[in-house]
């Protein structure tokens, strides 16, 4: 199977996350203009225990990824294929565990957590996606550790298709029985896209084995305990970032009626801040996460085999595309917040102003990623676990400080959730450059992509206000605008000097 350099597998997650986003629109419009705000804040209340549940078993196929590059690197086929059967065997156990757990414990769940007793079909539903998704995610981590992103893409499109498909049709169906069934139906979505991934990766790894000829495997049991030795604190790393969802979803609703909202206004807001604000800033850190993705099994092919000045160059080129992707994100969304609201949920536009305060989070988030995705490379595992830990607890204090405050209220919730991933990234960047004894060109890093991004944003309102002015239509304008800044962001690129033509010629195509 043919490597691919990080650039490429970076472009070919990104786009397939990018496509995946834009079928979830599928999912999220007809969805929104079912059940509104208050049905997708039922929605989203059970969403953060899914995503648990995916951060908790995150670090298997993560440490697959890594295993497999470093087995591949020095030609032992063999041990790949016996990472792959243990990190199933691990998915496995914790996946159907999840799904049982979440099934038997619902209602004490919902109680502990003081929802809205119409979120119980939502959490219901999705508890069955954990057992479809853990044995998709194993699969994945073997693929990306083979350096071919592919296969991995294709099956985040078809995990999405099913998801719409099933989603969507369950909710439309179950919508005369009450917007909470709908809302269950819609989290039904989960499981059946899930199955449908796993499914064409399980195809495609029966081809990979006839490709590397190999077919009978001894067992090693050696295996399991270093999977477990790098996919524990990976997990406990990201299991910290999904607790930052949890503890919206746990306090946000509760510090709102302290605030005096009543129970409808806390789930219509929940509801604009998750069901809104954070779709849209994922869309940004989808493409991070594919670098990430990308990243971490080169990182730690280059480090296996002493390649130091390897790493630094890989390190180099992640931050810059890092803050590439970042700041004119942050930006477009801080800038178009309302217009793009108007865009993607025509007539549902409420919750600019939440956007807008989010998307000042996306350079830390994105950065936070990087950052660890190469700490782990090379070895350290602990550290982003404390880092993450300590943003966490920031978190925290500044949620329950501020919501209960009724002119604060969400907002402290988008406060504490952009000053915790600050801290985190600072923390990481000065463990990283003291380990690896490196210096970072913040001026090449961060001042060049920002002084593009802010001349490709200037041109997009004057197009934007251009266009509106000529058509009076929001959506028009919006939308032209937002490729018009897409093409134009390309080129400034090349002119600050971010990315040298020889540079993108000579690395970007290769390893």
């Amino acid at each position: 199977m043919n490597k691919q350099s990080l650039i490429k597998g970076t472009v070919v997650l990104g786009l397939a996350g990018i496509i995946s986003k834009f079928l979830g629109l599928f999912f999220r419009w007809p969805l929104q203009m079912l059940i509104g705000d208050e049905g997708v804040g039922y929605y989203q209340m059970s969403f953060p225990l899914y995503m648990f549940f995916i951060a908790a078993a995150s670090g298997i196929p993560v440490a697959v990824s890594k295993m497999v590059s470093e087995r591949n690197a020095v030609g032992d086929y063999e041990g790949i294929v016996q990472v792959l059967r243990k990190s199933i065997l691990l998915m496995f156990i914790l996946g159907t565990g999840f799904t049982a757990v979440l099934l038997i414990f619902s209602n004490p769940i919902i109680h502990f957590l003081k929802w809205d007793r119409k979120s119980y079909y939502s959490l219901v539903a999705i508890a069955f996606a954990p057992m479809f998704i853990s044995i998709m995610s194993a699969f994945r981590g073997f693929f990306q550790g083979l350096q071919n992103m592919n296969y991995t893409a294709v099956s985040q499109i078809i995990e999405q298709i099913g998801r719409v498909i099933v989603g969507v049709g369950l909710a439309y169906l179950l919508l005369p029985r009450g917007i909470e069934y709908s809302a269950g139906g819609a989290a039904m979505g989960a499981a059946a896209g899930g199955l449908f991934g796993g499914i064409y990766l399980i195809i495609k790894y029966f081809h990979v084995r006839k490709e590397i000829d190999i077919f009978k495997v001894e067992d090693n049991r050696d295996i399991l305990s270093r999977l477990l030795y790098i996919a524990v604190p990976i997990s406990l790393g990201a299991a910290v970032s999904s607790i930052m969802s949890l503890i919206d979803s746990a306090l946000v609703p509760q510090k709102l009626l302290e605030a005096g909202f009543t129970y409808k206004n806390a789930a219509i807001l929940y509801g604009q801040l998750t069901g809104k604000a954070f779709i849209m800033i994922n869309v940004p850190l989808t493409v991070s996460a594919a670098l990430c993705s990308s990243l971490m099994p080169i990182i730690a092919e280059s480090h296996i085999l002493n390649r130091n000045s390897d790493v630094m160059n890989k390190v180099d080129l992640a931050f810059k595309l890092s803050m590439v992707i970042a700041i004119p994100s942050m930006l477009g969304l801080y800038t178009l917040a309302y217009p793009i609201l108007d865009l993607i949920f025509p007539g549902q536009s409420a919750g600019s102003s939440i956007l807008q305060y989010s998307a000042l989070s996306i350079p830390f988030i994105i950065l936070v990623q990087t950052s660890t995705a190469v700490l782990q490379g090379i070895g350290h595992y602990i550290r982003p676990v404390f880092n993450l830990s300590l943003g966490c607890i920031v978190k925290i204090i500044i949620t329950l400080f501020l919501v209960p405050i009724p002119w604060i209220n969400i907002y402290g919730a988008i406060l504490g959730s952009t000053a915790g991933y600050g801290l985190t990234c600072v923390l990481n960047i000065l463990f990283l450059t003291k380990r690896l004894k490196i210096n970072i060109n913040y001026f090449e890093t961060m001042i060049k992509p920002a002084f593009a991004s802010i001349f490709m944003i200037i041109a997009v309102v004057i197009i934007y206000l251009y266009v509106y002015n000529y058509t009076v239509s929001i959506r028009v304008a919006c939308f032209l605008g937002m490729i018009s800044g897409l093409i134009i962001y390309v080129p400034l690129v090349i002119v600050f000097g971010i990315f040298k033509y020889d540079y993108i010629k000579h690395r970007f195509l290769r390893k």
